[in-house]
This record gives structure tokens, C-alpha cells and sequence, in this order.
């Protein structure tokens, strides 16, 4: 099989869908790896690295497309690529397709097999391609979030810290998955006042006894988004529906409710955002403000953090395209279950109810 690895075109994003290791590992098994020049240089990886373990570097991304079998991404195709896809082509990559209604037209006209990173999930509910990137833009989203509180970047001024004497800034995070357990840890790490709303009680019972009481779990409702929101210098987005919209948790009316100056930081703005005044935002310009309140709504935060990212991410993907390539998508995906939920798109039709709820699309369950 050709895979094909092209250079992000994303506006600030470093990443790239492949390192030497991955490449040496699916040459070994006797596949050819076509990597776009100056994909890896954002990660630290320049086109010596790629050659030195066999790949074949391409000079342009029109070429990569055309050639490859599969082609392996870390973003969406944005409309300069739709032009490049094209029939019976597997494009492995993250889709976030919910909220992209164009994106998932340009898939099915051109016959698409979409198979999506965030939508590959465990029999557990895990989802093993996404929670590397989740732990990341956990992470940063309190890294992000402490630095536009300060006054001189709009914020309210406040140090999560504190300092003795001075209470400690108030973290809200909603959600109790992977992006919010790192943002949890990195919050209380800090010394941060931490509160966590989500549905899922047996898991806030897990995490009540993980963080020894230290992170306060609620129940997640409108009344206690209302409380929390009143206090809050710092609102985590955290929230996720696999393959779907996420849920719009505040609307623009609950923005009355917090302090002027205060931060959120939507890490669910790929799949929509769970702010109704969340817009996707870019590295380069990655805040606005509405009614007082900064909002931080970068679609791909761990893009900021790409030599880390980069390692992260494709640790969890290779083996998926080892398998796809080896065994031939089909039967990959029959022996695979995991790999079968990630399929989003195959052969014109759309496989994903979440998708096609969102966007008001027919769909019909995928048949190999």
C-alpha cells in the first residue's frame, strides 16, 4: 500500500501525521511511505529523518494525494484540499465533522472511505486516538486560561495560585473525561479552587476518590452550571458527544453571570463548542471578548505544543494504519472493532448517526 503523508496547511498547525519511527515500521512491512517536503520541520523532524528510514519525499501535496492509498493526517482537509480527494481514497485523520457540514459533502462527492481519530472508540467507551490530543489541550487549557487572566492580556487579573492571605482563583471544568482530568490536574497543581461538573456520577465518584476530595464533582445541570459560573475566573469546556455536536452548556445570557475579565477556554470547539458565543479562533489571534468574558476557542490547541504532540498522537495511530495497510482497509476494519466505529464516511454514504443528526442528513449503518 502507498501512504501518503502531506504538510498540515491549517493556519499555525505543526504537526504532522507521521515520524521516522512510523515510517520505518510500515517500510519494514513493505509498504511505500510518501511524505510531502517540509511536512515534519514544525515537529522538529526535517526530510533527512523521513529519507534515512526509506521514505520517499515528495515536492508537492498534489503529488502525495494523488499517489497515495492512504493518506495520514493530523486536521481536517480544509477546502484548498478538497479538489485533491478522490474515489476509494482513506483518509486517516481527526474529521471533527459535526460542525463542518461542507467538509463531510466534499467526503461523499468524492467517495471518501473517513476514517476519524476521535470517533475510534474502545469497547470500555475509550477512545484511544483522541485522548492523547485530550490530555494535551487539558493541560494547556489551564496553561492558556492562567495567562489571559492576567490584566496586561485582558483578563480579570487574578492568579490561580494565590498567595497566602489572597484566596486562590476558582477553576470550573465541565466534563469529566480525559481533557477535563488533566485540566483538573494541572488546575490543582497550581493550587487552584478546582469544581468538576459531569453526568457521569460513577465516574465522578472515581474521581472524587482519585483526587482524594481535592476537586469538587458536581452533578452537571443548569442550576449548578449557574452557580459555578458566578464564581468562576476560569471555565473549562471539556464536554463530549463521540462523532456528535457538543451540547451548548452556556448560553449568552449566562455570560451576565460571571466576573468581568473572566476566562473560558472551549476545548470542545472542534465539535462545535459547548459556549453559544464560541467561534473557532486561531494560534495567531486565539481570544475575543464578548460581554466582558474572554473566550479562548482555538481549534487545535495542541498544535501550540507540536514536537510533543506530534510523538504523542502518532504513538496511538500507527498501529491502525499497520493494520489497514497489512491487511487491506476492509478486512482491517472486520477484524478490528474500534477501527469500525472510526469509519465516518464510506463509499459516498454517510456512516455516522452523530454526523448526520447534526447536520440533518440521512446516513445508513455501515456495511463492509
Amino acid at each position: 500500500m502507498i501512504i501518503g503523508v502531506p504538510k498540515e496547511i491549517k493556519e499555525k498547525e505543526f504537526r504532522v501525521g507521521i515520524v521516522p519511527s512510523g515510517v520505518k515500521s510500515l517500510v519494514l512491512a513493505g509498504h511505500t511511505v510518501l511524505v510531502e517536503q517540509g511536512a515534519g520541520e514544525g515537529s522538529g523532524i526535517d526530510d533527512g529523518g523521513y529519507r534515512a528510514v526509506g521514505a520517499i519525499i515528495a515536492a508537492t501535496a498534489a503529488e502525495v494525494w494523488t499517489q497515495a492509498d492512504l493518506v495520514m493526517k493530523v486536521k481536517e482537509p480544509l477546502a484548498p484540499e478538497y479538489p485533491l480527494l478522490k474515489p476509494g481514497l482513506i483518509l486517516y485523520t481527526y474529521l471533527h465533522l459535526a460542525p463542518l457540514p461542507e467538509l463531510t459533502q466534499a467526503l461523499l462527492d468524492a467517495r471518501v472511505t473517513g476514517v476519524a481519530y476521535e470517533t475510534v472508540q474502545l469497547d470500555n467507551g475509550f477512545l484511544p486516538l483522541l485522548a492523547p490530543m485530550s490530555q494535551v489541550a487539558g493541560r494547556m487549557a489551564i496553561q492558556v486560561g492562567a495567562h489571559f487572566l492576567e490584566k496586561e492580556a485582558g483578563g480579570r487579573g487574578v492568579l490561580l495560585a494565590g498567595v497566602p492571605g489572597v484566596p486562590p482563583g476558582h477553576v470550573t471544568i465541565l466534563g469529566s473525561g480525559t481533557v477535563a482530568v488533566n485540566a483538573a490536574q494541572m488546575a490543582m497543581g497550581l493550587g487552584a479552587e478546582v469544581a468538576m461538573l459531569g453526568r457521569n456520577l460513577p465516574k465522578l465518584a472515581e474521581l472524587d476518590t482519585l483526587f482524594r476530595g481535592r476537586v469538587r464533582t458536581l452533578a452537571i445541570n443548569q442550576h449548578t452550571i449557574e452557580e459555578e459560573l458566578a464564581k468562576a475566573d476560569l471555565v473549562v469546556g471539556a464536554v463530549l458527544v463521540v462523532g456528535g455536536r457538543a451540547p451548548r452548556l452556556i448560553s449568552r445570557e449566562m455570560l451576565s453571570l460571571m466576573p468581568k475579565g473572566a476566562v473560558i477556554v472551549d476545548v470542545a470547539i472542534d465539535q462545535g463548542g459547548c459556549a453559544e458565543t464560541s467561534r473557532p479562533t486561531f494560534h495567531s489571534a486565539p481570544v475575543y471578548e464578548v460581554d466582558g468574558i474572554i473566550h479562548y476557542c482555538v481549534a487545535n490547541m495542541p498544535g501550540a505544543v507540536p514536537r510533543t504532540s506530534t510523538f504523542a498522537l502518532t504513538n496511538a495511530t500507527l498501529p491502525y494504519a499497520l493494520a489497514m495497510a497489512d491487511k487491506g482497509f476492509a478486512q482491517a476494519a472486520k477484524d478490528d472493532p474500534p477501527l469500525f466505529r472510526g469509519i465516518t464516511t464510506y463509499q459516498g454514504a454517510l456512516t455516522n448517526r452523530l454526523v448526520a443528526e447534526s447536520q440533518g442528513r440521512d446516513w445508513q449503518p455501515l456495511q463492509l
